[in-house]
């Protein structure tokens, strides 16, 4: 490592990846070889959680350092033809950050936080460089008609029709690892928001072919047809051999994960890195996924839209050559929005003005004293509201926020004996339950954006 230069930092975020998707986490249908070799080259967290259930506020959290109850974006709002409602442009970012202590800024992947030209642009919120999808529902579907470079549309000719020359997955690491080449003797931050293995399950058939007949298959997925108005644009696409293509999907992701490692190490700055990978909220179950087939969720409870477990608990992976112990492990209880802390403190840059995480260093670097949580918040805005909270060993879980009946129901799972959430022990704890439903009214300020009814 310079010791005159800052590390530089690698963050790949899998789209709807669950916490039992990797091998190292326990699964045990497929392999993903490469994500292993990155967590035994450093640490893995079994306590880390995403910033949401879904992908904006999970993505919010992590860039403003701030948990749902306070960061600005808190649901998936669409922003009508494309795109999504924007982060303001007077918030301070991780990426803005970063970009102010010197660093080369590049995005590459999926965005959702800001419609095209809008504040929230990315190209407004801190990178340099942005390649993928601005869009959200347009992310669902990996043969586009477009993509954005900057600010410029990039028209994908081969993918008309129902063409399928331009997979688009492909198309932004080959960007990404151009910015690491362009970019390797600066210090960069380079965010990877991959759209694996989120929505429809698509790949190209030469990487499909290899997985069908290997597995038990269900019956095809019939998804939208190329006459409907949602084909490519947010409706997913059919699917003969879902389970198949799933894993193909997760190969890909797991693949290019390597070759970020490789290139990395090509270049000759591998002890200057740091690499993190994670996932934006738990498996889902769209588009002919098969979260139970997987044992996605592992041993947790609920998918993608739950605030249980299996719902916000995710991989973490953190690898620092010759600063992170090879093969570590913790259990440390950590958070999306401990990111930013984390990395202002590393990188010397401006911390984030407000903040509900901690930074992460004592942990990873095995130095000095951790800061703990006294508890970590999600909220929800879909499907009648929803609010969690986890303090210590007590999960407290409520559900049909808008329901004026519910304010008295709070769920309470002790995560110490039952990690699975299986027993609501609220009965027999109710000091408990008066300690987290008053710690619920006090964690969130009000949004006139994103409000509970």
């Amino acid at each position: 490592m310079d010791p005159d230069r800052a590390p530089n930092i690698i963050f790949i975020l899998a789209d709807d990846l669950g916490y039992g998707d990797l091998s190292c986490y326990g699964q045990a249908r497929f392999s993903t070889p490469n994500i292993d070799r990155l967590a035994a080259s450093g640490m893995r967290f079994t306590q880390h959680y995403a910033g949401a259930t879904v992908c904006a506020p999970s993505r919010s959290a992590l860039l403003t350092g701030q948990h749902t109850g306070h960061t600005f974006i808190r649901g998936n709002l669409e922003v009508r033809p494309e795109g999504q409602y924007p982060l303001p442009d007077s918030l301070l970012t991780l990426a803005e950050s970063l970009q102010q202590a010197g660093y080369a800024t590049g995005g590459f992947g999926k965005w959702g936080l800001g419609y095209p030209g809008s504040e929230g642009d990315p190209t407004y919120q801190g990178f340099d460089r942005f390649y993928g999808y601005n869009c959200q529902r347009l992310g669902h579907n990996y043969y586009p008609r477009h993509l954005w470079s900057d600010r410029d549309s990039v028209i994908l000719p081969g993918n008309a029709g129902t063409g399928t020359a331009t997979y688009a997955p492909d198309l932004i690491h080959t960007q990404t690892l151009a910015f690491l080449e362009d970019h390797a003797r600066e210090p960069f931050f380079v965010y990877v928001p991959s759209i694996i293995p989120h929505a429809e399950l698509i790949a190209p058939d030469s990487l499909l072919q290899r997985f069908v007949g290997t597995l038990p298959e269900v019956p095809p997925f019939e998804g939208t047809r190329p006459d409907e108005p949602t084909y490519r644009s947010g409706g997913y696409s059919s699917q003969e051999y879902p389970h198949a293509a799933f894993v193909a999907m997760v190969d890909l992701l797991d693949r290019q994960v390597g070759e970020i490692v490789a290139k990395v190490e090509e270049l000759g700055i591998a002890d200057n890195t740091l690499i993190v990978f994670t996932s934006d909220n738990g498996p889902h179950l769209e588009g002919g996924a098969d979260p139970d087939f997987f044992d996605s969720n592992g041993p947790l409870r609920g998918y993608k839209r739950d605030l249980y477990e299996g719902g916000i608990r995710v991989p973490l992976i953190v690898s620092w050559p010759g600063h992170i112990a090879a093969g570590s492990e913790t259990e440390l209880v950590s958070a999306f929005w401990d990111f930013f802390p984390t990395f202002s403190a590393l990188a010397d840059a401006p911390a984030p003005p407000a903040t509900d995480g901690v930074s992460l260093l004592p942990t990873l670097l095995g130095t000095g004293t951790q800061q703990q949580h006294d508890y970590l918040y999600w909220e929800f805005h879909e499907r009648n509201g929803r609010q969690a909270i986890r303090r210590g060993r007590w999960k407290g879980v409520r559900y049909d926020v808008n329901d004026p009946g519910s304010a008295d129901r709070l769920e309470l799972y002790d995560l110490s004996t039952d990690i699975g959430e299986t027993t609501d022990v609220a009965g027999e704890h109710p000091e408990v339950v008066a300690e987290l439903k008053a710690i619920l009214r006090e964690a969130r300020t009000p949004s006139e954006v994103f409000a509970f009814r």
